[in-house]
Order: structure tokens, then sequence, then C-alpha cells
């Protein structure tokens, strides 16, 4: 039986997947195939759809007359991929190396260990893996989340042999939104989509569900003030949350929908859970 990471396994409201609108869909296909191994799970015209094991993570929607995105706007600030295991983390730091992928930071945030670099059309990426829930919480048991320096030459250690290809238990474990207020954003994702504040940093909020760290974030870092986006434009199209029967009802009875717009536009789509 697969076994997935427990942002999957136990929350009652995850990310199912992503969407985003893209120029050069060969090329972004192309990108998330090499660099993290992902695999074609379904095509249609002008569409790609990747992900693993059959499972659905990344869907490229191909828009060549979309304007370019701004990073001032409300949208994605990246998409987090969650491995299963540090060594699986430390594999894929190696294969980055060796492919020569280009990194653009790497942080401990001591919840998880994660490693940043955006596709070709600028969308930002995290890939990384958790570690264990009960080094998570301070003396009071909240959650303590931090940005320290990652070492990667002890990351890279860990690797217990090469690269593969993404293992079936890769998931998107959280997504984190670029938005134009902290209050409005804690409003609709925290309140409407019944996701709790876990943490909070200067200018962002991380709601999680089943108690893990965050499934979905939202900062003002770039963004702050930016009003209601102008579509079509490149860059996240959609969130999909995948929720149990609970969690699914919970949002309906305050007003939510299965599919939504935040307050500045961003499409979040909401699913029953398989199973």
């Amino acid at each position: 039986m697969l076994t997935l990471p427990l942002s999957t396994a136990a929350a009652p409201v995850e990310v199912s997947h992503v969407a985003l609108t893209v120029h050069d869909l060969d090329g972004m296909a192309a990108f998330y195939r090499q660099a993290l191994g992902l695999e074609e799970v379904a095509s249609a015209p002008g569409v790609s759809r990747l992900g693993v094991a059959g499972r659905l993570l990344v869907e490229l929607r191909a828009d060549p007359a979309a304007r370019r995105a701004s990073p001032r706007e409300a949208g994605l600030f990246h998409t987090a991929f969650l491995l299963p295991d540090r060594p699986a983390l430390a594999r894929w730091l190696r294969h980055a190396a060796d492919t020569g992928l280009r990194l653009q930071g790497a942080s401990d945030h001591l919840v998880s260990e994660a490693i940043y670099l955006s596709d070709p059309e600028g969308n930002g990426i995290e890939v990384y893996s958790d570690r264990p829930r009960s080094a998570w919480h301070d003396a009071t048991g909240a959650i303590k989340m931090a940005t320290e320096a990652l070492d990667l030459n002890a990351l890279v250690q860990a690797a217990d042999r090469p690269w593969s290809g993404a293992p079936e238990g890769l998931v998107v474990g959280h997504v984190h939104l670029q938005v134009g207020a902290i209050a409005e954003a804690e409003a609709f994702y925290g309140t409407m989509l019944g996701l709790p504040v876990m943490a909070r940093y200067p200018g962002a909020a991380f709601y999680g569900s089943g108690g893990y760290h965050h499934h979905i974030a939202t900062n003002v870092w770039n963004s702050r003030g930016a009003g209601r986006r102008s579509d079509p434009a490149t860059g996240l199209a959609e969130v999909t949350l995948a929720a149990d029967t609970a969690a699914l009802a919970g949002i309906k009875a305050k007003g939510g929908a299965e599919q939504m717009e935040d307050p500045w536009g961003t499409i979040i789509a909401v699913q029953a859970k398989a199973g």
C-alpha cells in the first residue's frame, strides 16, 4: 500500500494539484519532467497534466496570448512539492546539482528543510521534506517555524542512492500565495475554508489542516495592497484542494462552493477526497 506524507494521509483538507497558465507548453512540461521527475498522466489539446503514479500534481494550460504576470500582483509565490523523507530530498538535491538546475535558495524552517527554484516562466517552486511531527512544536505546544540557513553539504550526505525520478509518495504539500492583505486572506482561508492559522511571520500567515504546519500560506512581501488579478495572465490559474466529507460540508455550510475566488481573484476549487 502506498504511504503518502502526513499532509495527505491524515489531514481533513489537503492540496490536490495546481494549474498554471503558460506560454510555452512543451518547454514547461519538459522542465517539470526533467527537474522533478513528473510524468504525463493525461493530456488534451493545449493542456499537459503531470504527476506521479497516475495522480495529477500540476496541470499546464497553454495560452500564448496571456499577458506576463507581474511579480508584484496577487497569485503564486510558490508550489511546494513534498518528498516522503530526508534521504529523498538529498537524492533530489544531488540530481539538481548533477543536471545544473539553478537553485535560488535553501532554508531550514525547523518543521522542514526546503530548497527553492523557479520554472522557466518564473513560477516559484519549493522542494522539501518534513521533520518528524514531534519536532514541530515549542514548549507551549504551538508550531514553531523560522527561516534559517540550510546546510546543503550536510543534507546531500543523506542521499542513500541516486535519484531515479519522482517517488510515488511525492505530493503538493502546500501552496504559498501572494495576496494584498493578510487580514482579508485570513478571513477567506482561515474562516471560509476552515484552515486554522498555524503560524505567522511578519507579513505572512500559514494555514493548516489536521495539525499540519501549513497547506496554504499567504504573504504580502511583494504584493502588499494588490488588487484583483486581471486575467488571462501567466502563472497560477487554480489551486484544487481535496476535503473529506466533514470538511467539505463545513465549507459549504459557510457559503463556500466547489469553485470559489479569494479576494484577489485566485480560483480555489474544492473536491471530495478519493476513497
